[in-house]
């Protein structure tokens, strides 16, 4: 049975890792507002294996990042990384077998430069949320544990949707949206229709005994109105005005294909 959504669990759920950097400026850290190109900011995760099985490596899905970098990138989209800690994120094992390891996540994972990112994301405080049109949280069950909790990126969401920028998540990224309020007290997710990894997923892919919490069920606990394919793994994407979740790795593409839409409208207006 699946607990209540965590507090503070990055703290135990992080190991030290040496990381090469190749690339002398991986990404930027801030951005002129006033600039023609839309901004997007990605969130991953810093933790590299459960807490129920420490053996069990886990991190970021790297085609939910992916899929989604190449739509913004074709689109001209300016865009950065930024994790609760900020530094190294780790990649999910899981994430490089088939069939998730496609031509995307191949040539990111091939690519010095690109590697680099994962090595150098921002930390919350280095970013300002006024520079950003979007925030597109990935997933990969390692979200699970420092997401909900990181103050940082609570204020950085917070601020862009008051701003009238894109939310978006995927996957189990929408954990990070768990504890985020509208300013007034009130779960941004409360009463918006939105999606995510299921529960009958987890069981599917025999992780449901080492998960922290039920995130389907806890995200209903914030009133937020869940739905979900009948068919595990497929893709299914919900818009509720500025809001964007995906369900799942196969929803990645449309997920960032619809966050684009929005940010290109409001670039427009």
């Amino acid at each position: 049975m699946a607990t209540s959504a965590p507090l503070n669990h990055a703290e135990s759920d992080l190991r030290p890792r040496k990381v090469v950097i190749s690339v002398s400026s991986a990404h930027p850290t801030s951005t002129n507002r006033f600039s023609t190109s839309p901004r997007i900011l990605h969130v991953v995760t810093n933790v590299d294996h459960y807490a129920a099985k420490p053996d069990r490596a886990t991190g970021l899905w790297l085609s939910e990042l992916t899929h989604a970098w190449d739509i913004f990138a074709n689109l001209g989209f300016e865009q950065t990384i930024v994790s609760p800690r900020g530094g190294y994120s780790p990649i999910e094992p899981q994430s490089l077998k088939f069939p998730f390891f496609d031509a995307s996540a191949k040539a990111w994972h091939s690519d010095p430069n690109h590697m680099a990112l994962l090595g150098t994301t921002s930390k919350p405080e280095d970013i300002d949320p006024n520079n950003y049109d979007a925030i597109y949280f990935t997933g990969g069950h390692g979200v699970m544990f420092d997401f909900p909790d990181s103050e940082g990126l609570q204020s950085i969401t917070q601020t862009i949707w008051n701003n009238g920028g894109v939310v978006s998540a995927v996957c189990h990224g929408y954990a990070g949206l768990l504890n985020t309020t509208d300013g007034n007290g009130i779960p941004l997710v409360s009463g918006r229709n939105l999606t995510g990894f299921s529960w009958v997923e987890e069981i599917a892919a025999m992780v449901s005994k080492m998960v922290p919490y039920n995130v389907e069920e806890e995200i209903q606990k914030r009133g937020a109105k869940y739905s979900k394919n009948i068919v595990p793994f497929t893709s299914n994407v919900v818009v509720d005005g500025r809001f964007v979740t995906g369900q799942n790795p196969t929803s990645a593409k449309a997920t960032a294909t619809k966050v684009a839409e929005l940010v290109t409208s409001r670039a427009q207006k």
